[in-house]
């Protein structure tokens, strides 16, 4: 239960959402802090608007045409927000009462920066992960106005309508906040995965594109090994992305380096899945460059 001392935060949360109902009451019920929380759908077929709204929540609804800028960079642009700031959230994630607290914090103090980084705590199978090196971190919180996802290419009006791994450019300062956001999926397993073959399309249009032009796209981050954690691991993904066996380093990495195998069996596979992703992703860049072969021919 959030204290009347942190209730009320100056901030809009932009909640992306799509056939959401078994995800979306929990996350909606732990942003009472917030000033404002709207709810990004895309015309879902469930019961989410409705929920939504029962929630005390706003909807606004998107409709994908293709091309820049996805949901979240049109509502950045499109619908207006007259808190200082805003933070990002997706329906499987939720604000620890903790983390709330942090929040509050922060952006009371008079020198604060413009953005935060915060780590989406990785829970899978049931399980809350210390190992495995799953969790990441991402500019979710930040001064309204001084932040846009980057450009990445111009995607097909039928492909997924919502940033997957585009990243928040800033304006200013970013800093890092402690506590982890809750990411835990109640889906299952089947949707999970459904959902990232989806991605690994994604992903290996991008991926292509960086090869056969040396471009990630129009506005991007730039790969800085010494950079943030958003530019170190763009920074890596140019560099593994060319090397062979790149499924079996990623299980390597996740099982064996960052000691997956310490979560036990879920720990093994959610591995087995990364790998299996990542697997994907090579299939389908390599399609894409016999593709591209036979139309040079």
């Amino acid at each position: 239960m959030m204290t009347d001392a942190i209730s009320k935060l100056p901030i809009t949360v932009l909640l992306a959402a799509k056939n959401e109902a078994l995800n979306l009451p929990r996350c909606l019920g732990a942003l009472g802090a917030a000033m404002r929380v709207i709810v990004l759908d895309s015309y879902s077929a469930d019961a989410t608007p409705g929920i939504a709204l029962a929630q005390g929540a706003e909807v606004v609804q998107f409709d994908y045409r293709g091309g820049y800028p996805k949901k979240r960079q049109w509502a950045l642009e499109q619908v207006a927000i007259d808190t200082p700031w805003v933070l990002l959230l997706d329906a499987d994630e939720v604000v620890p009462d903790i983390l709330w607290q942090e929040i509050a914090v922060t952006v009371r103090r008079p020198d604060a920066l413009d953005a935060y980084l915060i780590t989406k705590g990785f829970h899978f199978l049931g399980r809350r992960f210390q190992y495995g090196g799953f969790s990441h971190e991402a500019v979710l919180l930040f001064r309204t106005g001084t932040a846009r996802f980057e450009h990445l290419f111009d995607d097909a009006p039928d492909s997924l309508d919502m940033e997957i791994h585009e990243r928040v450019m800033v304006q200013g300062a970013i800093g890092r906040l402690h506590t982890p956001l809750i990411h835990e999926d109640f889906k299952g397993l089947e949707a999970y995965i459904t959902r990232h073959n989806k991605y690994s399309t994604w992903e290996a249009r991008v991926r292509y594109r960086y090869l056969t032009t040396g471009r990630y796209g129009e506005n991007t981050i730039v790969p800085r090994l010494f950079g943030n954690s958003q530019e170190r691991r763009r920074w890596l993904k140019a560099l593994i992305i060319r090397l062979p066996f790149e499924s079996l380093l990623w299980f390597f990495y996740h099982y064996v380096l960052r000691l997956g195998l310490m979560e036990g069996r879920p720990g093994l596979i959610a591995c087995q899945v990364r790998a299996s992703y990542i697997a994907q992703v090579r299939a389908k860049m390599y399609e894409l460059t016999q593709r591209g072969n036979s139309l040079d021919r």
